[in-house]
């Protein structure tokens, strides 16, 4: 017998590897994948000072307006306009304002940005250029302005107020700055933040200040100048799990979610003086929000097993007593980040022309997609194509100058900048 496990010893081996192998991915799949999954623990809030506790919930059920039955979507797939049939391309070629059809789409600007969002007279963009290591401003007629003549070497993140003066600007390294760009100053935030928004007055930012022990982690709030640090709420353990998200009422500083069941989890409402707001239901995971203009409305994206794991995108109220209700499913299949809002009722989005199955989960095989624009009615739920992009691009940071005439967005495969003529 010795000499037989002797002898055969290395293949012994490699079949015990292998069934390990194939029992682990058994494992991984009845564990995440599988339709019936097991309930996911929740985040134990019984005590405030629990380690990795978050606030409670607010009294009452969540409001959770549109209901699904156990595997179903709501909307028809009709709906969509991308399954109606419809003339693409004129005979005169692409339109020059988008109309439902091909769509010129024009270049604003050739290198590669990160950050790009409205400019603070509403107009056009300003941005970062990564390879010249400088923030620009370009205007609706393409003319290119510097905002400040220093380099800014390998910014990673950026984060603008809204009056588009400030930024914080988070570098490989762990270093945080916030730069005015109208006094020419910057300001050092601990390297230890991380997750950054400003309030709507643009005199104040929210972050997570993560410590070596989990137990001194804390969502912050500080002036810009860095002064009046304040802790919100210890989050110990579930940094992942909350959003910085400061709304443009002024009422709500932050998000967080707790587990329900796979499919499912609840949203609460950090505010700035521990109010006890309501939560709402999302469905999924990966949670991405967009506040419309007042701060009344949230758009958000998840997925779940039910949509096949890509994206779907919802809007719901989230203000005040009305939080939580009015929540409906748009039937886009997108992500929250890739819209952007005229104004408070209206949104336009990049939606994936083809959404490859479990790009929720692994966003990155979407990377290759083009996008079409849509516009979505925020109160009615109705949405309408209105323009199909003259070349493959991958809509991300979109932007509407404040005349409503221009789309601005940037390809997200190469940096590029581009705008679309809405009138």
């Amino acid at each position: 017998m010795m000499k037989f496990f002797k002898k055969y010893k290395k293949i012994i081996y490699i079949i015990l590897f292998l069934v390990l192998i194939v029992f682990l991915a058994i494992l991984i799949w009845n564990t995440f994948f599988k339709q019936d999954a097991q309930e996911i623990p929740e985040i134990d809030t019984e005590t405030e000072d629990s380690r990795g506790s978050l606030p409670q919930a607010g009294e009452g059920n969540p409001q959770t307006g549109e209901e699904l039955e156990p595997g179903e979507l709501p909307g028809d797939e009709d709906d969509d306009p991308r399954n109606q049939p419809e003339e693409r391309l004129s005979d005169d070629g692409p339109s020059p304002v988008a109309s439902g059809s091909v769509t010129e789409t024009n270049l604003s600007y050739f290198n590669k940005t990160i950050g790009a969002t409205l400019s603070g007279d509403g107009s056009g963009v300003q941005f970062y250029d990564t390879e010249q290591g400088k923030f620009y401003r370009l205007d609706n007629e393409n003319n290119i302005h510097e905002l400040s003549d220093q380099v800014f070497y390998e910014v990673q993140e950026i984060s603008w107020s809204p009056d588009k003066n400030k930024a914080v600007l988070e570098y490989p390294d762990g270093s945080n700055i916030i730069y005015d760009f109208k006094t020419q100053k910057q300001v050092t935030l601990p390297k230890h933040w991380e997750d950054f928004d400003f309030s709507p007055q643009s005199d104040k930012i929210v972050a997570k200040s993560i410590g070596t022990d989990p137990y001194n982690s804390y969502l912050v709030t500080a002036n810009t100048d860095g002064s009046s640090i304040r802790s919100l709420e210890h989050i110990g353990e579930n940094s992942d799990k909350v959003i910085s998200d400061w709304s443009p009422s002024n009422q709500i500083a932050a998000m967080y979610t707790e587990s329900t069941d796979f499919d499912r989890q609840d949203l609460f409402f950090i505010g700035l003086n521990g109010e006890n707001f309501k939560s709402t239901t999302v469905e999924g995971r990966d949670v991405r929000t967009n506040w419309s203009k007042e701060g009344d409305k949230l758009l958000y994206s998840a997925y779940n097993s039910n949509s096949n794991l890509q994206p779907q995108l919802w809007i719901v109220n989230a203000k005040g007593d009305s939080i939580g209700s009015g929540r409906k499913n748009l039937n886009l299949q997108t992500w929250a980040d890739k819209c952007t809002f005229s104004d408070d009722r209206y949104a336009y989005c990049g939606v994936p022309e083809e959404l490859p199955e479990a790009s929720g989960l692994l966003p990155d095989l979407a990377l290759e997609t083009g996008d079409l624009l849509y516009r979505i009615d925020t109160i009615t739920g109705q949405k309408s194509l209105m323009a199909i992009p003259n070349g493959k691009y991958n809509i991300s940071e979109p932007v509407v100058s404040d005349d409503g005439s221009k789309l601005y967005f940037t390809d997200q495969s190469t940096g590029e900048i581009y705008n679309i003529n809405l009138k």
